[in-house]
């Protein structure tokens, strides 16, 4: 599969089925009367920006997770702190690197600008981490509407259930099964690693002093930890020096992440953890076989799944007027 192949996956039968098990919850194409426009202006303004910066769509779709796998798709990951409650989602510890809120709040102005106080601000991150992956060539995925903003976001429950990169398989599980995905979503999902960035500071326990005594995770290859550290050097206090968790093809989205984990390449304990399940490494090594004939029509099942955990509708949460706070 060529990087200028682009990869759509219609899943009407799957789509469908979400669809009228949540009937009174999203469906397609909410804003076809109130905004007719919507997902076109969220399309148009995602294209520019991932058009000119690539790399903000793995920002984006990172983005998108760390939401929905707290409180749900609310887009309370996009709040920002006030004097009020100056700990909100984006203070957290696992979202400190978070990027992309720029488009968020541009595609936001946009739609304002064409239909004030109609679209929210959870279905332009769930539309827009769809659309960019999309414009990297990735593959593409209903995205059901009519989700709320919800008007709380804790720093305390992003460090409590956004997973962790140093996380074991069945911690890992864990985390998402109590958000409704399987154990497969689970390694699905981390194929979006494929085109994704891992900063330094995360791993230099891992590469410098994993139990203490100044060594090195032995699950590492050698030769790839030896590479990551004339990258990484032992300085905490860096907090910008980062590398490609798929250094094979960093800007394709394809499953070379998953052929990098099974060389024992993965960047993080939570990447190398896919290997101690049967089920996902069974699946790793089918991806890496069959050169990943799966993988685009898997990951697009499993978005569809995430973007509709715990959604708001109706009076249960509002239309923000700016992405970054409550009305």
């Amino acid at each position: 599969m060529s990087a200028g192949q682009k990869i759509t996956f219609v899943l009407p039968v799957l789509a469908m089925v979400l669809i009228v098990a949540n009937a009174e919850v999203l469906t397609l194409g909410y804003y076809k009367c109130s905004c007719p426009d919507a997902e076109k202006i969220v399309q148009r303004v995602t294209e520019q920006y991932i058009t000119h910066v690539p790399s903000l769509a793995a920002g984006l779709l990172r983005m998108n997770f760390h939401d929905c796998i707290v409180r749900g798709c609310d887009g309370s990951v996009l709040l920002k702190p006030t004097p009020a409650n100056n700990q909100t989602e984006v203070t957290a510890i696992p979202n400190t690197t978070l990027r992309g809120f720029e488009i968020i709040d541009a595609i936001k102005k946009a739609l304002e600008d064409k239909c004030p106080g109609i679209v929210s601000c959870a279905d332009i991150l769930a539309l827009a981490a769809r659309d960019a992956i999309q414009t990297i060539n990735g593959p593409w995925w209903e995205v059901p509407t009519g989700r709320k903003d919800g008007r709380v976001s804790l720093a305390s429950e992003a460090n409590a259930n956004i997973p962790s990169p140093f996380a074991d398989i069945t911690t890992l599980k864990q985390n998402f099964a109590a958000v409704g995905l399987t154990t497969k979503d689970l390694v699905v999902l981390s194929g979006g690693h494929t085109i994704g960035i891992g900063h330094c500071f995360i791993i230099l326990n891992r590469l410098y002093n994993f139990t203490g005594k100044g060594d090195t995770d032995p699950s590492l290859a050698p030769s790839y930890a030896a590479w990551l550290k004339t990258r990484c050097k032992p300085n905490p206090s860096d907090l910008q020096t980062f590398v490609f968790m798929d250094r094979i093809t960093p800007k394709v989205f394809d499953e070379k992440y998953f052929t990098m984990v099974t060389q024992n390449r993965g960047l993080f304990q939570s990447d190398a953890a896919l290997l101690s399940d049967p089920e996902t490494n069974n699946y790793l090594e089918l991806q890496v076989k069959t050169q990943g004939s799966t993988f685009a029509k898997d990951f697009a099942e499993s978005m569809v799944k995430m973007i509709q955990i715990g959604v708001l509708t109706g009076s249960q949460g509002e239309i923000r007027k700016n992405c970054g706070f409550v009305n």
